[in-house]
C-alpha cells in the first residue's frame, strides 16, 4: 500500500487544487448580475436579433463527437509507433484491426449520411 501513496497524494492535491479553482470565483464574486441589463445578451452594440439560447442543429454535435472519436485515435498512435520495435507482429497487427474497426465506423457513418450538410 505504501507503493500507491504518491498516487493517493497527488489524486488529493489535484483535487484540493481543482475545488480551491472552482471556489475562487464565487467568494469575490459579487452580486451585480441582478440587474436585467447584464442578464441580457449582448451583439456588438445591436438590440439582440433573436433569443441567445437558440437550439443548435444535432448535427453540430455529431460532427464534434466523430472529431473527438479520430481525435482520440491519433493520440493511441504515439505509444504505438514509439514502441513499435518491442510489440513486433503482433503489435502491427493488432493496430492494424483497430484501424479497421474505426474505417468500418467511419464509411458507416458516411453511407448513412450523418455528414452531410443539406
Amino acid at each position: 500500500m505504501l507503493e500507491f501513496a504518491p498516487i493517493c497524494i497527488y489524486l488529493v492535491i489535484s483535487l484540493l487544487v481543482s475545488l480551491i479553482l472552482v471556489g475562487l470565483p464565487f467568494l469575490f464574486s459579487s452580486n451585480s448580475s441582478t440587474y436585467p441589463e447584464k442578464l441580457s445578451a449582448y451583439e456588438c452594440g445591436f438590440d439582440p436579433f433573436g433569443d441567445a439560447r437558440s437550439r443548435f442543429d444535432i448535427r453540430f454535435y455529431l460532427v464534434s463527437i466523430l472529431f473527438i472519436i479520430f481525435d482520440l485515435e491519433v493520440t493511441f498512435f504515439f505509444p504505438w509507433a514509439v514502441s513499435l520495435n518491442k510489440i513486433d507482429l503482433f503489435g502491427f497487427w493488432s493496430m492494424m484491426a483497430f484501424l479497421l474497426i474505426l474505417t468500418i465506423g467511419f464509411l458507416y457513418e458516411w453511407k448513412r449520411g450523418a455528414l452531410d450538410w443539406e
